[in-house]
């Protein structure tokens, strides 16, 4: 076999390993996602009225009415464009307690991602308290922007207050219940990203305070049914499934063995065409017939 010939198939079989070996590669990384997040999960207080509802399928009015970090009026169908996941977060700016800590830890995650706000998905930040706000919200906002240091994502990630109205039509529907506790003059809330499809129905949640920018990645490529992401992530999800116990992306065995069977299908079908048309270029010409 001439040196050419082997630069050949190895520059032909190069993509598909490349992505069975990043299957494997991404699969440790995803795994140790739950030690991120639990670590940080601080469970707040069992408060009655309190809690977090999965209601996967839901889709909260898109004409409800909230107020931009400008003080202008906005619905919420104006971050749904059919397309881009929306990743949602539900908090009060002047929590005594942890929605600070939510919020730093989303920061630190976008930080860490190579999506932006803006470009691949769209990021709410939504206050639960009627009584906050537009200024709040926008001191806020420009605050986790410069701990960003994606100065592009300010036109994706948008912080919303709103009535009450407005506030308890969209929490009921995704599921979030909260209760006002005169003893300490806070809310109790859990505490949880929610992840929504560009068209507005919930597909996920990730409850916990701070997450692996892979597992954070990983949702929003699920619930845009991998419109956002490249054929390399879209096998990437492939390889892994979201464990609900875990509250992680951790590998699926059976998938990965089924693509790694194939593609060591795919790439012995290659190489034997690739040898045997390469044998056949350099065939000798048969013998003329004696006349």
């Amino acid at each position: 076999m001439s040196g050419d010939g082997a630069l050949y198939r190895i520059r032909l079989f190069a993509p598909g390993l490349w992505a069975w070996i990043a299957c494997l590669a991404a699969a440790p990384g995803m795994g140790a996602a739950p030690a991120f997040g639990q670590s940080f999960a601080a469970s707040p207080p069992p408060v009655e009225g309190m809690g977090l509802d999965e209601r996967i399928g839901a889709k909260p009015s898109l004409d409800l009415v909230f107020r931009n970090e400008a003080g202008e009026a906005a619905t919420l169908g104006q971050y749904f464009d059919g397309e881009r996941p929306v990743l949602l977060t539900l908090i009060y700016h002047e929590c005594p307690t942890l929605c600070n800590m939510v919020l730093h830890g989303l920061t630190e995650t976008l930080r860490d991602m190579p999506w932006t706000p803006g470009d691949e998905f769209e990021a709410l930040a939504v206050s639960f308290n009627p009584e906050e706000t537009p200024a709040l919200a926008a001191e806020r906002k420009a605050m986790y922007l410069d701990m960003l240091g994606k100065p592009e994502a300010a036109d994706g990630w948008h912080f919303l207050t709103g009535e009450e109205a407005s506030v308890a039509a969209l929490t009921e529907a995704v599921g979030f219940r909260y209760a006002w506790v005169e003893d300490t003059a806070e809310y109790a809330h859990p505490f949880a990203l929610i992840y929504l499809s560009g068209e507005g129905t919930v597909l996920r949640y990730m409850p916990g305070v701070r997450f692996a920018p892979s597992d954070v990645r990983a949702a929003l490529i699920e619930v845009s049914e991998g419109r956002a992401g490249s054929p390399l992530n879209r096998i990437l999800l492939y390889c892994m499934q979201y464990d609900r116990n875990a509250n992680a992306y951790v590998l699926h065995a059976a998938n990965l063995m089924k693509f790694s069977g194939a593609l060591v299908l795919v790439l012995l079908g290659v190489f034997f065409v690739t040898l045997r048309r390469r044998e056949a270029r350099h065939a000798w010409p048969a013998p003329a017939s004696a006349t």
